[in-house]
């Protein structure tokens, strides 16, 4: 369906309401609002989405822009690729290797043709990496949240969890058919209430983030341990984004605050700090082992390919070798904190995301289009992902930037927001 002129009722229309409004519209009219959606953004160039990354994801890309000529190098601040370990050499010799001994893929579900000697070494090493009896391999970090959770939980159970759990979480408790319990974000004395309330007929599981990717802070795991253990629940850690950033050599929130012990079950990605793609839940061995067997996302997925997994063990062989990749990257982070805030921004980062919320007055898809043009490579999070009245940036501060690359983005994002400012100004003086 094409539009030849975009409509004037869809001049402030945005994802969610094609996605989220209107539920008893049909496909008809969801495609036509959003052909007309998409035909405005493309005609002022509002979305910066699926750009064309032309090299590999390190501290500087090469991006293809189909208004200019030729590729552009930007520097890249909107990548997880925390520890740089997307393009270690390292990492590439080992992946090598494992194609050469392997090929590039299994072409089967793990439980009956696609388990090799490298996911067995992979999960051993990751159990020890944090501190498990066990742990296993999902194919996508979505598909381990969504395994997980359907595969432990059933319908009498209960779950209470933070409301800014991540996207995966939901869509494996519907699965589950569980109805959560939500408490706003970190507040842990409505968490305890809602514990002491609980009357569950079956088990009772409280689910959080370990580090929260549209905001960058951390659950304070130290005291929800605690309540879980004071009323029996079994704690959940969603760890994708502590990974490889928190505690001691990387081992996540949990070992941050000291509680690895007492989290029943973690969950955590091979797409932030170790560059590629996949999950992983760790927990005791028998948990696992029944997992293995009743969570539908690894029993009916192909398993990772073994130069994937490979890439994974050679990440893990880095940290275990060179300790100060992550003193380098909380050290970029510090910096880069240190600079915003001399500049007035209001930021404090627990791990290695810096998150910019935006004034009421900034056009945010605009603002985007500033940092692009001027070779900085930043996403903006825009609603639904985020409420409209806290629409934001989320800076990826990686151990490979150098402290000219951090000064070159504060000096952009200063420069945008004045940009900005004075741009408003001059429509409505009183606007900002």
């Amino acid at each position: 369906m094409k539009s030849e002129k975009v409509s004037s009722n869809c001049e402030n229309m945005d994802l969610g309401d094609v996605f989220l409004g209107g539920g008893e519209s049909t496909l008809k009219d969801r495609l036509g609002k959003f052909a007309d959606l998409m035909a405005r953004i493309s005609k002022h160039r509002e979305s910066l989405y699926r750009r064309t990354v032309c090299s590999a994801a390190e501290r500087e890309v090469v991006v293809f822009d189909p208004g200019l000529p030729g590729p552009r190098k930007m520097l890249m601040f909107g990548s997880n690729n925390y520890l740089g370990l997307a393009s270690h050499p390292f990492v590439k010799k080992r992946v090598t290797e494992a194609i050469d001994m392997y090929g590039v893929g299994i072409s089967g579900p793990p439980l009956l043709n696609g388990y090799t000697a490298l996911h067995h070494e992979l999960e051993e090493r990751l159990a020890s990496f944090k501190n498990a009896e066990a742990a296993m391999i999902f194919s996508t970090g979505y598909g381990a949240n969504v395994g997980m959770l359907s595969g432990l939980l059933r319908r009498k159970d209960s779950l209470i969890c933070d409301e800014y759990s991540h996207a995966s979480f939901w869509d494996g408790l519907r699965l589950s058919g569980v109805r959560p319990v939500r408490f706003s974000h970190n507040n842990v004395d409505q968490l305890e209430n809602l514990l002491k309330l609980n009357r569950s007929k079956g088990d009772t599981y409280v689910g959080v983030e370990g580090v929260y990717s549209m905001d960058g802070d951390v659950a304070p795991l130290d005291r929800i341990a605690v309540l879980c253990r004071d009323y029996g629940a079994f704690l959940i850690v969603d760890d994708a984004h502590g990974t490889g950033v928190m505690g001691s050599g990387g081992k996540g929130t949990a070992a941050h605050f000291g509680v690895d012990e007492q989290v029943f079950v973690q969950m955590g990605t091979f797409s932030k700090s170790f560059g590629v793609v996949g999950g992983f839940v760790t927990g005791t061995r028998d948990i696992i082992e029944y997992l293995r067997y009743s969570a539908r996302s690894y029993m009916f997925s192909a398993s990772l390919p073994p130069m994937v997994v490979a890439a994974v063990l050679g990440g893990l062989d880095v940290i275990d070798r060179d300790p100060g990749i992550i003193r380098q990257l909380h050290e970029n982070v510090k910096y880069a904190t240190t600079v915003l805030k001399g500049e007035g921004f209001d930021v404090s980062p627990a791990a290695a995301i810096i998150v910019l919320k935006t004034p009421p007055w900034m056009n945010v898809r605009k603002a985007a289009e500033r940092f692009h043009q001027a070779n900085i490579f930043l996403n903006a999070i825009e609603y639904p992902a985020v409420p409209r009245t806290e629409q934001r940036f989320r800076i990826s501060v990686m151990a490979t930037h150098t402290k000219n690359d951090i000064d070159r983005l504060v000096a952009c994002v200063s420069d945008v927001w004045e940009k900005e400012r004075e741009h408003i100004v001059s429509m409505d003086p009183k606007a900002a």
